[in-house]
């Protein structure tokens, strides 16, 4: 008998996990019919729904009512109970009599596992179709840690497609997952098969290392210690920065894993050819690149060499072939260039998605050789950070990246040279006519790159012709900090501003900024307040594109022309005029209300300018002001304010640097401003003070950094500050007064990464500094002044950081000055 839909059914659905014998029946009854315009807020709010559904439309897209309702069956008044979650099963009905469904993260599973159940396949194939487009799209995940779990455990059970689907997903967005409060929850076996997969995604093997600590820590109770090492194996040991190693030795299955490694870190930097001669494959050699990378960190690994980074460029079938690794060996030995035709016949992988790198602190790695392999596979870079890499020539190199990197446009060359005074060095002022004469190495006609942002800061050859060739190619640069070159020439400086009329950002401390630097920002400003004013509407602000300047212990300025760039200086978020001769008519001066960031330590400025500057400024979150004697006196240009208490009032700091005038009372001023602070230094001058240093921790409890100059400290106070302070990432006591001993430091300290004491500890022995590395698990900078009771038989037994007398470079991250005078 043919079925039309002139026959219906009640279907009665109660919520097994809601329905209370007990309850007076609250129930609703609902058609099929009037599905379009059915609320389902309003309906869900009844305990019982009887919804009168067609059973011709039932039954032919249900397996489970074409059992129950097909055949002759003919009773007009028949009342199926369905006991299922009454949200889910509307979804299900509406769905079946023609209303868009609505799959979600949240709901895809409970709609899944109704569909199958009630046996509905074109529901089933739309949440099939869902997912796969879900789990595929690339960017910002569509489906949460927590709900892709619970799916994957669904699959666990029934469906094997679903986890191979969840693990892809897992694999490709694992940095993602890493940074989710839920992590800790993903089971033993979806974690081991997704660093497992081919498409595991990581910035760095430190990366995986850490969070697979962080999980092992967090599920210790049900993991065991043949599980932990199963997990960790699959960590490529030998890529691993020397530091980070040393400092997880407490961690036993790593370090089983470590010593079991035919290849480690060390063997590889001090042995590479043993490595590459052995019988097994090279993948643990090979940086972890898939087609979803987007950023690479190798940061502080003095093992990666070009060779390495060859390796990593290789098909896997291609580098197991013994005639490429017979060749590879002889590149190391020959110490043959990558830029040599010996490469050029190898096929290299392409990465696409690659867009930021970073190769700070590889010493063994030849900048020039690097570029030439990311020109290859990764034709898409944009950023490139290589900060204290000393291999190369900065004129060359930048040649260089702008032919083969052509659109990378953020380049940080930074070297560290902070222990040098620079300011101290003799530097000839160049005459700016000059630099077109002949030069060793010539750059090629320029051609317009992309570059906007340039980080050249400690690179002491760069000179005033190299700025005239920057202004030639960067014609987009927006950012530029030549901190510390100390070749290039107020005139130089002043024709790289003059050319490059998108500039908005200088860092230009202890350099020849000057006199003309500044005449230059001033005639910009001027250019930049006639073009608005010609081609905006009245009444809108006009003025200054300058958003961060930085002149730090530049002289030769002088205050009337600086006064004159303040007035004009609108947009200024950021500004550094420490160790300069700044006055208070500066500060006066300046015309913005936008600024963020202030430093004028070891300057002349008054409270009473510092206090007309925050009143205009309510957004400021970084203040320095030590040194500045002066602000202990008030000025003659405004009312009576004090500086703490308009600090106090106005704006939410995250980090303060004080001296001179700064006492326990300011900080009771400071208050409000201070909740969430996360660095703040007192220098000499400030007096916190016991009560001060005690309530500092309830004052400010996020902070994550504190340096004390001069003051009064006992072990009480530092034990409150330990114990107190859990976020407490660095601590430096320099040439503080009081009694100490090596209970101060008896106390467990896992996060504190950096400490400094500096003439407080002359009791400190041998013993005493290897209690202080064992609370300190992840020490990785210790500087250590005055310790005459330190000898040269130091042998620490929790290696947390290296000990270095001379080079800080060739180490990378990992610094530790002990200095017993």
């Amino acid at each position: 008998m043919a079925l039309t839909d002139d026959v219906w059914v009640v279907l009665k659905c109660i919520d097994p996990d809601e329905s209370n014998p007990n309850e007076v029946d609250d129930e609703v009854q609902i058609s099929t019919a009037d599905v379009y315009s059915w609320n389902f807020s309003l309906i869900l709010q009844h305990r019982i729904l009887k919804v009168k559904a067609h059973r011709n439309r039932l039954i032919e897209n249900s397996s489970y009512f074409h059992g129950l309702l097909g055949g002759n069956f003919r009773d007009p008044d028949v009342e199926v109970l369905i006991q299922w979650n009454r949200s889910t099963f509307l979804s299900l009905l509406a769905s079946l009599f023609g209303s868009p469904l609505d799959v979600t993260s949240q709901n895809f599973l409970s709609i899944f596992e109704g569909a199958l159940y009630f046996g509905m396949e074109m529901i089933l194939s739309q949440c099939k179709m869902w997912l796969a487009k879900a789990l595929s799209m690339i960017g910002v995940p569509s489906v949460q840690l927590n709900d892709l779990v619970s799916i994957w455990e669904f699959g666990s059970e029934l469906l094997d497609y679903l986890r191979e689907l969840c693990t892809s997903y897992l694999a490709r967005n694992f940095v993602w997952a890493l940074s989710c409060p839920s992590f800790g929850d993903v089971p033993y076996d979806l974690l081991l098969s997704t660093i497992k997969h081919p498409h595991l995604t990581v910035d760095s093997e430190k990366q995986l290392c850490d969070h697979l600590l962080v999980w092992i820590d967090a599920n210790k109770e049900c993991c065991t210690e043949d599980l932990c090492i199963t997990l960790l194996k699959q960590i490529r040991i030998s890529l691993l920065p020397l530091w980070f190693t040393a400092g997880k030795n407490t961690y036993q299955s790593l370090s089983m894993c470590s010593n079991g490694s035919s290849c480690g870190a060390l063997t590889l930097l001090k042995q590479p050819l043993t490595c590459l001669r052995g019988d097994g494959d090279l993948l643990n050699l090979k940086i972890r690149l898939t087609e979803f990378t987007q950023r690479v960190d190798l940061a502080g690994c003095p093992q990666i060499t070009p060779v390495v980074l060859l390796l990593s460029m290789l098909p896997s079938s291609f580098s197991l072939e013994p005639l490429t690794r017979n060749k590879i060996v002889q590149l190391l030995i020959n110490h043959e260039s990558l830029r040599g035709n010996s490469c050029e016949p190898w096929p290299k992988l392409t990465f696409e998605a690659v867009h930021e790198i970073d190769i700070s602190n590889c010493p063994m790695l030849h900048l020039e050789d690097a570029v030439e392999c990311f020109s290859k596979s990764f034709p898409s870079l944009r950023k490139l950070k290589a900060a204290n890499c000393l291999r190369f020539r900065t004129r060359k190199l930048l040649q260089l990246l702008v032919d083969r990197c052509p659109l990378l446009c953020d380049i940080n060359l930074t070297v560290d040279v902070s222990p040098v005074i620079i300011t101290q060095m003799s530097v000839t002022e160049s005459s700016f006519g000059s630099i077109s004469s002949p030069l060793p190495v010539l750059w090629s006609r320029p051609l317009p790159s992309n570059i906007t942002k340039l980080t050249l800061e400690g690179l002491i050859d760069v000179t005033d012709y190299d700025l005239q060739r920057i202004s030639d190619i960067c014609v987009s640069l927006t950012y530029i900090s030549l901190k510390g070159c100390i070749l290039v020439s107020d005139a130089g400086i002043s024709s790289l501003i003059c050319s490059c009329l998108k500039l908005n950002s200088i860092v230009a401390c202890d350099t020849c900024f000057g006199q003309q630097s500044i005449l230059a920002l001033c005639s910009l400003e001027a250019c930049y307040d006639h073009v608005a004013a010609k081609h905006s509407k009245p009444n809108i602000l006009q003025g200054s594109n300058l958003q961060m300047l930085h002149i730090g212990g530049c002289k030769g300025i002088s205050m009337m022309s600086l006064s004159k760039l303040m007035s004009q200086a609108y947009m200024l978020k950021n500004l550094c005029l420490r160790d300069t001769e700044v006055v208070d008519d500066c500060l006066f001066n300046l015309g913005g209300s936008s600024l963020e960031v202030l430093d004028v330590s070891n300057t002349k400025v008054s409270a009473a300018a510092m206090a007309h500057l925050i009143g205009l400024n309510p957004g400021l979150k970084c203040l320095k002001a030590r040194g500045c004697k002066n602000l202990l006196h008030q000025g003659s240009k405004t009312e009576n304010k004090n500086l703490y208490v308009e600090l106090g009032k106005l704006c939410k700091l995250d980090e303060i640097s004080v001296g001179w005038g700064f006492s326990f009372l300011s900080l009771e001023d400071l208050k409000p401003a201070v909740s969430f602070l996360k660095a703040i230094e007192v220098g000499l001058g400030g007096l916190l003070g016991h009560d001060g240093l005690k309530r500092l921790p309830l004052t400010c409890p996020l902070l994550e950094s504190i340096v004390l100059y001069f003051q009064v400290i006992s072990d009480d106070l530092i034990v409150n500050m330990l114990e107190s302070l859990r976020h407490l990432k660095s601590l430096a006591l320099c040439h503080c007064l009081g009694e100490t001993s090596s209970l101060s430091f008896k106390v467990s300290m896992p996060n504190l990464r950096k400490l400094r004491l500096e003439r407080v500890a002359p009791w400190m022995r041998n013993a005493d500094l290897i209690s202080l590395s064992q609370n300190c698990a992840n020490l990785i900078e210790l500087s250590l002044l005055g310790c005459r009771l330190l000898d040269s038989g130091l042998q620490p037994s929790s290696p947390s950081f290296i000990y270095l007398h001379r080079s800080r470079q060739c180490l990378g991250d990992c610094i530790c000055l002990l200095r017993s005078l």
